[in-house]
């Protein structure tokens, strides 16, 4: 069997004796290749293919974001770029991945985090191109009012849908909490003969069994003890149109008896009322439970639930849905990106590869929160690892992107120490100067010298 091909990365580093580290430490798995500065990329690249760039932030000719300019403006920008920067400039290195490289390690180096760095950054071409791949799929995808989606369970869903729309039949949408059974209510209301009448929506769970009534079937003046005035109902306010209840499994068998006597006589009365009401709604009801199970528990009419299921649909999971996840992410990027008056460019396709993984146990309305919360926290141009909640991230990218954040922010003791090399520096290393100009005495630098190694 043939050796594989090493994967080959271009060392930019004016530096030769860390080139020579890192030579040491990577050969083994790669193909390396050095150039002296950053002027010296573009020529390089124009004459040989590499996969992965490490960039010196620090170089005496050309600087780290001039050269990622460049190559951000080139033929050559979709190479990953790891940039390397001192751990005083970490700034500077955040503004690099801004300007499009993968990521940054800061110096000393530490080899563990530069392997991970680099297995992660060499994935990158092989994920853009399966992102392209999926988008380019799920451009094809069908959709129902708005919609979208792709796969069987997907096109078998939008096909009922088309067919039954125009009807007045009532409709049971069953799926897990969070699937969008409330947006194929008001799909199909759009799609249908009653776009034009009201849609009216009500939440069963969120109200106990007297408010629930009132608020369905209306109540008559001094109907109870607050009813200072006549109120219609939500069937009569859904007249002519299309009325949702959403978790009409939480209902008491007293309300699901009135609901009943609705769809079967297209009458009511009012809570405290005797006049008969009329009305023409169609009716679209929805659940996360098992009404048959209910029905065998005695908790649910079996004489309602075959009026309610006269053409039943069942919405997947977002787990069986992996093909939409991209396109359902970018939807919800773009809403919410103008929510915030953000100019964001799209996901990391790292980012989209753990959406693809996650079972999503809250469904789309997760998936939702997940990129609306994203969304604010992106600094950047592109949503990455750094945005989306620990609990997503795998076991062992966690604990690296922890130690991460944590390695990157500085203690006083770091910032002391930093700030005293920096003025040293300065002043060509004249302590009495650099004393003053700290605000200390120059015996005390002498001692901070010493204790922090900068003599």
């Amino acid at each position: 069997m043939a050796e594989q091909q090493k994967q080959q990365i271009l060392l930019v580093d004016d530096d030769i004796a860390h080139r020579t580290m890192l030579k040491v430490n990577l050969s083994s798995l790669y193909e390396l290749f050095e150039a002296e500065d950053g002027d010296e990329v573009l020529p390089f690249l124009e004459s040989c293919a590499v996969d992965l760039i490490l960039l010196d932030m620090k170089m005496a000719r050309m600087n780290g974001l001039e050269t990622l300019t460049l190559l951000q403006e080139s033929p050559f920008a979709s190479i990953p770029v790891i940039v390397l920067t001192a751990f005083s400039s970490v700034e500077v290195a955040v503004k690099a991945m801004r300007e499009g490289a993968y990521d940054y390690v800061a110096k000393p180096i530490d080899m563990d985090e530069l392997h991970l760095v680099i297995t992660r950054a060499l994935g990158f071409q092989e994920l853009k191109a399966e992102n392209k791949r999926l988008q380019k799929h799920i451009d094809q995808d069908v959709s129902f009012g708005g919609i979208i989606g792709s796969g069987p369970a997907m096109e078998e869903l939008f096909e009922t849908l088309t067919l039954v729309a125009p009807s007045d039949a009532t409709l049971l949408v069953s799926g897990e909490t969070g699937t969008g059974k409330e947006l194929v209510a008001s799909a199909l209301h759009r799609e249908s003969n009653r776009e034009s009448g009201p849609f009216i929506k009500v939440n069963c769970a969120a109200l106990n069994e007297n408010l629930l009534e009132s608020e369905l079937f209306g109540h008559e003046e001094g109907a109870f003890t607050g009813a200072v005035s006549a109120r219609k109902g939500c069937f009569e306010q859904a007249d002519g149109g299309t009325l949702f209840l959403d978790e009409i499994g939480d209902m008491s068998l007293a309300t699901q008896t009135k609901i009943l006597r609705v769809l079967q006589e297209g009458e009511l009365n009012r809570l405290g009322g005797s006049e008969v009401i009329h009305v023409d709604v169609r009716l679209v009801a929805a659940t996360h439970k098992n009404l048959e199970e209910m029905i065998g528990a005695g908790t649910f009419r079996q004489d309602l639930f075959f009026r309610l299921s006269v053409v039943p649909v069942t919405l997947p999971p977002l787990r069986e849905r992996w093909g939409d996840i991209p396109k359902l992410a970018a939807l919800f990027l773009e809403r919410y990106a103008t929510k915030n008056r953000k100019d964001l460019k799209g996901f990391h396709p790292e980012v989209i590869r753990i959406f693809m993984h996650f079972p999503w146990p809250g469904n789309i309305r997760e998936l939702e929160n997940t990129v609306e919360r994203a969304v604010i926290l992106c600094q950047g141009e592109r949503i990455t690892l750094q945005e989306l909640p620990p609990q997503m991230l795998p076991g062992e990218m966690r604990s690296n992107e922890q130690k991460k954040v944590a390695s990157t922010t500085p203690t006083l003791r770091d910032m002391e120490r930093e700030m005293i090399r920096a003025t040293l520096a300065e002043n060509d290393g004249n302590k009495s100067k650099s004393a003053k100009l700290l605000g200390i005495a120059r015996q005390t630098l002498l001692n901070k010298i010493k204790e922090y190694g900068l003599g």
